[in-house]
């Protein structure tokens, strides 16, 4: 259950009582009753009017801005892996795998110093 004044949005209306779908409400207070197909009383403020509601007409304000910030970033990733010809990014992403950022090491490679004098007497003839 939920607290009473927490912060909810009407997302369904499956007994089709007319609420106000996408609407943000208040919950106000519980309908215990068990013969009750209502869960809640919700307050909304846009209508000025009080609506008993069940549990699965309503969701928390955090979890659908949760969603929407997960429905962004990956949009987001599929975009700068198509611009950046990422096809293993673009994969994973696709597939539905978590990605981790992995940290770029500033310092290249430890070559011997050997590596380090043919590589520049190559770019020095080129």
């Amino acid at each position: 259950m939920w607290k009473l004044g927490q912060k909810v949005i009407i997302v369904n209306d499956q007994f089709e009582q007319n609420l106000p779908v996408g609407e943000y409400g208040y919950i106000i207070a519980y309908d215990r009753n068990v013969d009750n197909a209502f869960d809640y009383i919700v307050r909304v403020p846009k209508a000025n009017k009080n609506f008993f509601v069940p549990k699965g007409d309503l969701e928390l304000e955090e979890v659908l801005i949760h969603a929407e910030v997960e429905r962004a970033t990956r949009e987001a990733l599929i975009d700068y892996a198509l611009a950046t010809h990422n096809e293993e990014l673009f994969k994973r992403i696709m597939k539905g795998e978590e990605f981790e950022a992995e940290e770029v090491e500033s310092s290249p490679e430890l070559q011997n110093q050997e590596d380090f004098i043919r590589q520049i007497n190559l770019k020095a003839w080129i």
